[in-house]
């Protein structure tokens, strides 16, 4: 795979990478949490590995033929999305040092974000739809290894944004508990209207 291909598709990523969504919304709130950021977006991070390497064995493609698959998967992701999203609606975030950085807490960031992003049915429409159009024929690498080096290329750009957006969201709003608050339950409301959609989306692709 040249190196050409590898650009151009980094940049078509990072487009879509610096839209703001679910993906920042968490990135923000664990921000606001204090040394968050890292566990929240590892686990985000894990959970792009693992659709990435679901799509490259076939599984995605599959998936996405079986409708009703396809509609457990959506309604499972959007449940999810709308459970995070309610919660921090629910218990805004104040202040970073309202809380503690036991490891318990870190492992549950890191679970919460493999789920933000793993079961988040857009993240495979994107690889779906974006992916196959960088794959090169006549490159000696298999489809499944082209479409493993796109996936961490998407993978390290999404790390590089989200720990952006997550220590900025602390660094901005550290000493402003009003404003974190306000961000925090921002966030919320974000998450959970994009649950939202998506499964009205799904709805209406079924009437």
């Amino acid at each position: 795979m040249s190196l050409s291909v590898l650009t151009a598709f980094w940049g078509v990523s990072f487009l879509f990478i610096i839209t703001p969504g679910v993906d920042w919304a968490y990135a923000i709130s664990a921000g606001i949490r204090g040394r968050m950021v890292l566990p929240a977006v590892g686990g985000m991070l894990l959970g792009h590995l693992a659709a990435t390497g679901l799509v490259a064995a076939g599984v995605g493609a599959l998936v996405m033929n079986i409708p009703l698959a396809m509609t457990m998967l959506t309604f499972a992701g959007a449940s999810y999305l709308l459970w995070l999203g309610i919660g921090l609606v629910r218990n805004p975030a104040t202040s970073a040092t309202e809380f503690t950085d036991t490891p318990d807490k870190a492992v549950q960031w890191v679970l919460k974000g493999i789920g933000v992003s793993g079961l988040n049915p857009k993240v495979y429409l994107l690889f779906l739809a974006l992916l196959p159009q960088f794959f090169d024929p006549k490159s000696p690498w298999p489809l499944s290894t082209q479409m493993l080096a796109l996936g961490i290329v998407h993978v390290i750009s999404c790390g590089i944004v989200y720990l952006f957006v997550g220590y900025g969201s602390q660094v901005t709003l550290k000493a402003r508990p009003a404003a974190a608050k306000r961000v925090s339950r921002f966030s919320g409301v974000a998450m959970t209207c994009i649950a939202l959609l998506i499964m009205a989306e799904a709805i209406i692709q079924k009437t």
